[in-house]
């Protein structure tokens, strides 16, 4: 009884992989930088488009995790699509694409909650006057 709808749900997700691996490929050989910074500037870009989604700040997890689920998605796909004569070399590509995704949101997120400051507007504030300036008349 449960056989065919599992099999059904499989031949969905299996076709979802595929179909993902196929458009990644697409963007991959369209792009005109590196995959390495292609993951670097999707995970920034994803990152910022899930706090905005998600209306959070950038400080906030949610939208660190929303990076970080989806690249484990990316990987898990690559994984199951993909297979290497040597699976260190596929597991080491892996952990690094994770890592270039991750860094930039992770040293923004880490910054701007440790240093806040560093991200407020500055007010306007006049250079100091010097002493062979004259001052303003009232």
């Amino acid at each position: 009884m449960l056989i065919a709808p599992t099999r059904s749900l499989w031949r969905f997700a299996e076709g979802s992989m595929f179909g993902w691996y196929k458009a990644k490929m697409f963007i991959e050989h369209a792009a005109i930088v590196t995959s390495d910074a292609l993951h670097v500037l999707i995970g920034v870009a994803l990152w910022i488009l899930a706090a905005l989604v998600l209306k959070r700040r950038l400080t906030d997890w949610l939208p660190w995790l929303v990076v970080l689920a989806a690249i484990l998605f990316n990987e898990a796909v690559d994984l199951w699509v993909e297979q290497w004569p040597q699976r260190a070399m596929q597991y080491g590509e892996s952990a690094k694409d994770i890592l270039l995704t991750l860094l930039l949101p992770s040293l923004l997120m880490a910054l701007s909650r440790a240093r806040p400051r560093l991200f407020e507007p500055r007010s306007f504030r006049p250079a100091p006057r010097g002493s062979d300036e004259p001052s303003p008349k009232p």
